[in-house]
């Protein structure tokens, strides 16, 4: 974190295993997701009448586009009469918040990559491959078996392709072609 963690206690008195607690599951958050800038948790006890009390912590991260907050209404959840799981659970929350943004901001949408372009420029029919080559002039060797929904013999040169590239024996070679139809938008 850039900033030092703040931890505040409402209507509790503060404990070193309290904090200890707490510093170890802001740590936690600081590794899995480095850019944090700042880190507030604020732990308060609400009083109730007849049992006991019930625990709300929130839990404010700064991160680079904006602030994540996990501030949780404990309700009538008995389980936060625990202040160490009313702690837990929120960090658990937070933790989830954090990689649902990191998730994002990565960007991890799958991107397809537009295959390599270029036109046939040598056929040899007597065995069975032929040569395309790039709009940066590389030759790429193809055997006609990498032909993708087309019949090596009715192929022609000039014909353009899309093709996935590989390293070969000999150099680049076409690990698939696929001819581009009449109607088919160069992108």
């Amino acid at each position: 974190m850039k900033l030092p963690l703040q931890i505040t206690f409402r209507n509790i008195d503060a404990s070193e295993a309290m904090e200890t607690n707490i510093r170890t599951k802001a740590e936690k958050l600081d590794h899995f997701y480095d850019q944090i800038m700042s880190c507030r948790v604020i732990v308060e006890a609400h009083h109730k009448h007849h049992k006991g009390n019930i625990y709300h912590v929130r839990i404010d991260l700064t991160v680079p586009d904006g602030e994540l907050v996990v501030s949780r209404d404990p309700g009538k959840d008995h389980s936060h009469e625990d202040v160490y799981v009313a702690i837990r659970d929120s960090f658990n929350a937070a933790y989830r918040q954090l990689e649902d943004y990191s998730r994002r901001r990565q960007q991890h949408v799958k991107t397809h990559e537009t295959p390599a372009h270029g036109r046939i420029s040598q056929l040899y029919p007597e065995e069975n491959y032929g040569k395309i080559v790039t709009a940066d002039g590389r030759e790429i060797y193809f055997h006609g078996h990498s032909l993708i929904n087309a019949d090596f013999h009715k192929l022609a040169l000039d014909t353009e392709v899309r093709f996935d590239e590989e390293d070969g024996d000999l150099g680049p070679q076409a690990s698939s072609v696929k001819v581009i139809g009449k109607h088919h938008v160069i992108g």
